[in-house]
C-alpha cells in the first residue's frame, strides 16, 4: 500500500518545504504541494492522510489582504476536529494558532534569527511527535513575528531562551513549531539578502547568523529528521 499523503501549503517560492519534504519523501509519504500564490486552489486539508502548513513573509491576521488565509484556516478547523495530522511551521505555526483563537503579534523581543536551543517543557516526553526529541536540539529561527496568545487547550511543548512559544500541540494530531526544520543555509542566505536592509539598521550580523547556521548543519539534520519521520508515522497510523 502507498504511504501517506501529505499536503504542504507553500505560501510563496522562497519558503519551500524543502529538507522536511525530503525527509517526508524518504519516510515513504508522498508530498504534494499546494501553491495558492501561483493560482492553485486549496484542497480540503481532511482529504489528506497529514498536512504540513509552511512559512512566509505576510502575517497570519493578514486575511483581508492574502486571498487564502482564510480559507486555509477554515480547513485547519476542519482537519484538527478531523484529527487529521498537521504540522504549522513558523507562519503555519501561526496560522493554526490564530485559526483555532489565539493570537499572533510582534515579538516585544525583537527579530529571532539564527540557531537558538530549543527549550523541552515537561509535556513533550510523552507527546505522539515530539517525545523521541533528543532534549539536545537546536532550530533555526527567522521570524518578527510569535504567538502570544495560545488558543484554549492548546499545550506549550518548548520555549525559546526568550521565553516565547517555540513549539504547541494545538490538538491530539495538531502541532506548530516556530522555528524552521526545513532550512538550510542555501535557502536563509536568500532570505537574508530579502532582509538585509532591515538587519543592518538593527544592528543584526548576517554574515555571523549565517556562519552560525553552517556551524550547526550536521545537528540539524540529526535532530528533526527523526522527528519528521515520526510525524510521518502518525500520519501512516491514521491511514492505517
Amino acid at each position: 500500500m502507498a504511504g501517506p499523503r501529505i499536503l504542504a501549503v507553500e505560501h510563496q517560492a522562497s519558503c519551500p518545504p524543502h529538507l522536511v519534504g525530503t525527509w517526508l519523501s524518504e519516510a515513504g509519504c508522498t508530498l504534494e504541494v499546494c501553491r495558492p500564490y501561483a493560482g492553485d486552489e486549496l484542497p480540503a486539508l481532511t482529504s489528506y492522510d497529514g498536512v504540513l502548513v509552511l512559512g512566509g513573509d505576510m502575517g497570519a491576521h493578514d486575511d483581508d489582504t492574502v486571498a487564502w488565509l482564510a480559507p486555509l484556516k477554515d480547513g485547519v478547523r476542519d482537519a484538527v476536529a478531523a484529527g487529521t495530522p498537521l504540522l504549522g511551521i513558523c507562519l503555519g505555526h501561526q496560522v493554526v494558532a490564530a485559526a483555532l483563537g489565539g493570537q499572533v503579534g510582534r515579538n516585544p523581543l525583537g527579530p529571532a534569527v539564527g540557531p537558538q536551543p530549543v527549550g523541552w517543557s515537561e509535556a513533550a516526553a510523552d507527546d505522539a511527535w515530539v517525545g523521541g526529541r533528543s532534549g539536545a536540539e537546536v532550530a533555526v529561527h527567522w521570524n518578527n513575528d510569535v504567538v502570544v496568545r495560545l488558543p484554549e487547550d492548546a499545550v506549550v511543548l518548548a520555549r525559546s531562551p526568550g521565553g516565547e512559544v517555540q513549539v504547541a500541540r494545538f490538538g491530539p494530531r495538531a502541532w506548530g513549531i516556530q522555528a524552521h526544520p526545513e532550512v538550510d543555509t542555501d535557502v536563509v542566505r536568500h532570505w537574508a539578502e530579502s532582509d538585509r536592509d532591515d538587519h543592518l539598521a538593527l544592528g543584526l550580523d548576517q554574515d555571523a547568523v549565517l556562519a552560525a547556521i553552517d556551524e550547526v548543519a550536521p545537528d540539524l539534520a540529526s535532530h528533526w529528521q527523526p522527528l519528521v519521520a515520526r510525524f510521518a508515522a502518525v500520519a501512516g497510523e491514521v491511514r492505517g
